[in-house]
This record gives structure tokens, C-alpha cells and sequence, in this order.
């Protein structure tokens, strides 16, 4: 049985942005009589195609039941699966709302959105010139086993989890609404996240799968091009349920900063978390309520064609 309802219809209009080269496509939901198409796995999988659909890291569907002043919305991964929250997803999201007048900008303009059977609450900073500076109030981060669904038992009394091959992985389950694994290593490489996330990702362990991040703290101090590194920084490389390696992800983000506080390895506090396609501001607090923010930069807007709607209909 699903964990999701059926999957909503959707116009043909979109709005496209990314942040720090992490994009979305919002579709906003249209009633069944109305030309556009459904939001089924293979249908999700052809619009966010990068060759011959739009090309997207996911989708963002805005509702249309808006009761409360609350903005519901539904996501999708572009192999078709539904999931929990993005952080960036959402950021795309407020983006679009700004630029269509349904909300507006500033330090009071704090809006609800509804999201994977939870709220949070968002803020348009500013908009400079299509660049937009979100925040994103994430909740309370849970850390262990119980929080992403993971096997007991499946963590050694160290907190490692069998990797590939059977070599233990020093592991920190957190969820921020969604199931992440933070591995923390010495030396975050693009050849050690390819050989265990794929694995970890759909570890047997874990009910429903997890996204997965190599992180370690960064050093202070100065780098060899005379900037100044963050004292209170990590560098984390991610891979993506449903998606793969991700240059930037926002509940990502959060879960790197979580797991580094939760193991004394941070002080809370702001946390500046290198990724590949840049850097995000979350904060973390004792209590482990965590704020996202960062950079969305508007892409495009567009109209599926005739033919892609005939192809992506239910």
C-alpha cells in the first residue's frame, strides 16, 4: 500500500530555480478537467528529464487547498518517487510565491507552508534581481536510529553501520523531516561517496530508505588563496535518495550541521556547510531546532508542449 494519495493533477505552466545548482520545477495543481498532466512516477520521470523533458532535481507541487492561509505542496524525486521535504525545494518554492505576489519580503513577511504531514515556516529576505535569500524554520531535528526508521541493532555500540563489504561506517541517523545517514569521515572524496551511497541509500536496514552525506569539520585558518575559512564550517559531499550525487541540498545541509553538533564535534550555533555547488547558513540550536538559509536564483517559466503533455498524461 502507498504511503502517499493519489498523485495530483498538475497545469502545464512552470517555474524553474536552483539553489547553489540544486533545481526545482514548481507546477501548481489544476482541476482534472483542465488540459495539463498527472503526476505519476513515469510522467514525473519524463518532465524532469534532462534530454527530452524540462530537466529537474525534483518537483514541487503547490495545492490548491490554500484553507488557513497555509501553502500545501506535495514533492517528487525524478525517478518518480514521492517524498518528505526538500529544503531547497521549498526555497524554490518561496521564490516562486514572491515572484507571483502571494507573499511578500522581509524580516516580518513569515509565511506557513505544509508539507509530508508537517509545517514550517519560511521568509523571504530579499530579492536582488532574481537572486532571492530564503529562510527556511526546519523543526526540531531527531537523531538516532528511531528517527530515520533504521533496523535496531543495525549500529554496533559505536554508532558504526555495516558499509559495503562489511566495513563499519561511523554513522549519524538524522531526520529534519526526512531520513538522512551522516557519515562522518576524514576526507570526503567523490570516489568514497560513489562506492557507499548507493549502498547506504537503500541500506536493508532502513525502512525507507535515507539521503546520505559525507561531512567533516573544516579547519579554521587561511587558505592557500589568502581567504579566511569559517571557524564554526563543514564540508560535506552528498548523495541523494532518488537522485543520486547532488551538488547542494538543503535538508542535507541540515543534517550535516545537526549530526556535527550532536556529536560535540560543532558548538550550536551558525553553521556555515560547504558543498560542492556552494555554501549554506543553518543554525543549530541545543535543542536541535534547525533554520536553513541560502541563495535561490529564478531560472525560467514555461509551458509543457503539446506533445510532452500527451506523453506524461496518466
Amino acid at each position: 500500500m502507498s504511503r502517499w494519495p493519489p498523485p495530483p493533477h498538475l497545469a502545464a505552466a512552470f517555474y524553474k530555480a536552483h539553489g547553489l545548482g540544486n533545481d526545482y520545477l514548481v507546477f501548481e495543481e489544476a482541476p482534472s478537467s483542465d488540459r495539463g498532466w498527472t503526476a505519476t512516477p513515469g510522467a514525473v520521470q519524463r518532465v524532469c528529464a534532462p534530454h527530452e523533458g524540462v530537466g529537474s532535481d525534483g518537483i514541487v507541487a503547490l495545492l490548491a487547498d490554500r484553507s488557513g492561509g497555509v501553502f500545501r505542496l506535495r514533492m517528487f524525486n525524478p525517478d518518480g518517487s514521492e517524498f518528505e521535504r526538500s529544503g531547497n525545494g521549498l526555497r524554490v518554492l518561496a521564490s516562486y510565491l514572491e515572484s507571483k505576489g502571494l507573499v511578500g519580503t522581509g524580516e516580518d513577511a513569515w509565511f506557513d507552508v505544509e508539507v509530508g504531514g508537517s509545517r514550517v515556516r519560511m521568509c523571504v529576505h530579499g530579492n536582488a534581481q532574481g537572486v532571492y535569500d530564503i529562510s527556511v524554520e526546519m523543526g526540531r531535528a531527531r537523531v538516532g536510529p528511531e528517527a530515520v526508521e533504521l533496523r535496531p541493532g543495525a549500529l554496533d555500540a559505536r554508532g558504526r553501520l555495516a558499509g559495503p563489504g562489511g566495513e563499519p561506517l561511523h554513522v549519524v541517523p538524522v531526520s529534519v523531516g526526512n531520513p538522512h545517514l551522516v557519515v562522518l569521515v576524514d576526507t570526503p572524496t567523490t570516489e568514497l561517496l560513489a562506492e557507499i551511497g548507493p549502498f547506504l541509500v537503500a541500506h536493508p536496514a532502513l525502512a525507507h530508505g535515507a539521503n546520505v552525506q559525507l561531512a567533516r569539520v573544516a579547519s579554521a585558518g587561511t587558505t592557500s588563496a589568502g581567504t579566511t575559512r569559517a571557524a564554526n564550517a563543514c564540508d560535506a559531499l552528498i548523495w541523494e535518495r532518488g537522485v543520486g550525487p547532488t551538488s547542494a541540498s538543503g535538508t542535507s545541509a541540515c543534517a550535516v550541521a545537526v549530526a556535527l553538533v550532536s556529536q560535540g564535534r560543532l558548538p550550536p550555533g551558525e553553521v556555515t556547510v560547504r558543498m560542492p555547488g556552494g555554501a549554506m547558513s543553518v543554525t543549530v540550536d541545543a535543542r536541535l531546532e534547525v533554520v536553513l538559509r541560502g541563495p535561490v536564483e529564478g531560472v525560467c517559466t514555461g509551458v509543457l508542449s503539446g506533445r510532452l503533455l500527451a506523453r506524461s498524461g496518466p
